[in-house]
């Protein structure tokens, strides 16, 4: 009954808000019904309206799908100095690293799903009722990690809102003891992505031991960066209060993140060019193009420039402390590793194929307007979740005068 009552609550606070949070709500139901139309016509034509074929078949979908995954997997990103060291500036807004990983799960799904064509086959993922080959099967290893971290950062934020909720004091030891296994299911659900890439010995572009350290310290990197910005809208917008402090050290953690990832590229590179065996030849197609084929170059070099750029931004200390320069190192790391997972990572791995041709890929509209689709709703379920944490947690509401009247009474939250 108090938990009937919890949701109740929850789904009224909700419904109501000002004509700014109404205005985002419209927008982003625009995007999702624009998009939806794009997706209908992949259900109604097939995977034949994506310009993937035989010869590049993981393309922007699997992109997708790669970086959100990371972006669920930076969550400990809080969760260790918040918990496990006690520190209080990061300990109060530890609950958004985890919505975010919450929805950063449930849209890499949601890719699969798109990915996978039709979407009645997605029964076939589930582990015992499907026929994933599991445990053999790569991709039903990492559905199950996918799944158990979803699950586990559900119960966490279902358990601390549930009791603010109520005005109780939330089990530290059950909370303490799931946050201690989150940790390594995090590093899990990232390193199973990253062992889908270099267990195909085929591909030599992924088949290296660095790939699933790489993968850690960008998703170290991306992840913090919406945080770093959502803090700084949510103080802007609502009595949300952050310290300076945390913002800071978030920063500084993002810094050491980005020097193992630039550390292990510049030896996965070193390794590739001066070996210089014919497995360079994607590598060569990645940063310099293959004759007249040079299509993808420039997302390469993009990727790398605005990663250094934000690197020297945030390693600075007076730039990391200038909230100026912080949000454009935020935006521009942001920015780096999508390209680098979207692009940077997938295309070379097939191109040239196996009969050493070059498909020259891009993403069809029906792809940007399905990856549109799914990240405007994974917004608005983040938007949700954030309006009722912020609601509950700092607002102080009065849950039952919410529940009985089904309005908010002395609206303190602007947002």
């Amino acid at each position: 009954m108090n938990f009937i009552r919890f949701l109740k609550g929850s789904i009224r606070l909700v419904l109501h808000g000002t004509k700014l949070y109404y205005a985002w709500l419209f927008f982003l139901a625009i995007l999702i019904i624009w998009g939806g139309f794009g997706y209908a016509n992949q259900l109604q034509n097939g995977l034949i309206t994506t310009n993937m074929r035989d010869s590049v078949s993981w393309a922007f979908y699997i992109g997708n799908f790669t970086f959100l995954v990371g972006i669920a997997a930076a969550a400990i990103m809080l969760v260790i100095p918040a918990y496990i060291y006690n520190w209080n500036p990061i300990k109060e807004i530890v609950i958004f690293g985890e919505l975010l990983a919450v929805c950063a799960v449930i849209m890499s799904v949601a890719f699969i799903v798109v990915d996978i064509g039709n979407p009645l086959r997605f029964w076939h993922m589930l582990p015992l009722i499907g026929t994933m080959n599991f445990p053999y099967s790569m991709l039903s290893w990492d559905f199950f990690f996918l799944m158990a971290y979803l699950l586990i950062n559900l119960i966490v934020v279902i358990h601390l809102l549930y009791s603010v909720f109520y005005k109780r004091d939330y089990n530290r030891k059950m909370v303490l003891a799931i946050v201690f296994i989150s940790i390594p299911m995090a590093v899990g659900i990232h390193t199973v992505t990253a062992f889908l890439y270099n267990a195909l010995p085929a591909r030599p572009f992924w088949n290296s031991a660095l790939l699933a350290p790489r993968f850690l310290a960008s998703a170290f990197c991306s992840g913090p960066a919406i945080l770093l910005i959502l803090f700084q809208i949510l103080r802007k917008i609502t009595n949300f209060e952050i310290k300076d402090e945390a913002i800071w050290k978030i920063a500084e953690l993002m810094v050491y993140a980005m020097f193992i990832y630039l550390f292990f590229t510049i030896a996965e590179l070193f390794k590739e060019f001066y070996s210089d065996t014919e497995h360079i030849l994607y590598w060569k197609y990645l940063l310099f193009g293959i004759g007249d084929n040079n299509e993808i170059v420039i997302y390469s070099w993009s990727s790398i420039i605005m990663g250094f750029i934000a690197f020297i931004l945030l390693l600075i200390p007076k730039t990391r402390k200038n909230f100026v320069t912080l949000n454009i190192g935020a935006v521009l790391i942001y920015a780096s590793v999508y390209v680098e997972k979207g692009i940077a990572l997938i295309i070379p791995g097939f191109t040239p194929d196996v009969l050493g041709q070059i498909y020259v890929y891009t993403p069809s509209m029906t792809e940007i307007r399905t990856a549109v689709m799914i990240f405007s709703l994974g917004f608005l379920l983040f938007t949700f979740l954030v309006k009722i944490a912020i609601a509950i947690i700092f607002e102080d509401y009065n849950i039952d005068v919410i529940n009985q009247k089904g309005e908010e009474k002395g609206q303190r939250n602007r947002f």
